[in-house]
Formats: C-alpha cells, structure tokens, sequence
C-alpha cells in the first residue's frame, strides 16, 4: 500500500451545524456534495463529514463512543503567533478549547480544541521540519 491518506471522515451528530463550523466558521473550501454528506478540499486530503450512525454502520462497527477517540487531527502553522491566531478563530467558530496553545515537551508549541462532535484537533508550530504540504 502505498503511504498516503486520501480523505479522512469525522462521524458527526448534525451535518449542517458541522458544515456550518468547517465551511463558515473556519473557511474550509467545500466541494459539491450531497446532502447526507459533505466533503472540503484540504491541499492534499479530503475531510469528509457524514453522520456518526451512518459511519459506523457503513463500518459495521456500534455507533456508541466516549471520551478519547484515540487519536487527534493536526494543523501546523510557520509560527507561535498563527497558531494563537488559529485557536482563536476556531473558538470563535465554536469549537471548545482543550488547551491554551503553550511550549511544549519536544520543543515546539502547540494546543487542542474539539469541534462541534468532540474530535480532538491540535494546532502546531515545530520549529525543526515542517509536517505536510505547503500552502499553494
């Protein structure tokens, strides 16, 4: 297999209200999609937003789930300054703030939020190699 993440899909609780807090809240480019889904383009990946008893039957996994999920998204950015910046746009848009973006353990800076379903995102700045594709 060869090593790459085509799209990643959040199972969430209202389609619109999720859409409203990537599209609007923080200005991620949705594509054309139908109304029991919808799909951003994100320089290189794909989020894709479908409901969370849909997805897990889809998987044919149960539907029920808390706390920690097990893993997290994450968003680098150049510098210390647009990783506070990010966080504050994304509690703006709604999103719970999980912790305060600060130095961190191995060097660089970073912090988390939830959005509207709870999945974990964490907003980065390492100063020592840059993780992913640049901005086009």
């Amino acid at each position: 297999m060869k090593p790459r993440i085509s799209m990643i899909t959040l199972g969430v609780d209202d389609i619109e209200r999720s859409v409203k807090f990537y599209r609007d809240g923080l200005g991620f480019p949705q594509l054309e999609s139908p109304p029991a889904v919808a799909f951003f383009t994100l320089n290189g990946t794909w989020l894709g937003l479908y409901g969370r008893e849909a997805l897990a039957e889809d998987a044919m996994v149960p539907g029920a789930g808390e706390g920690f999920s097990g893993f997290s998204l994450a968003h680098n950015l150049d510098s210390e300054a647009e990783v506070d910046e990010a966080m504050k746009e994304a509690v703006a848009a709604g999103a719970t703030l999980v912790k305060t973006p600060q130095k961190v353990f191995w060097g660089g800076y970073s912090g988390y939020f939830k959005d509207p379903d709870g999945h974990l995102w964490e907003l980065a700045h390492n100063p020592f190699v840059w993780i992913g594709p640049k901005d086009s």
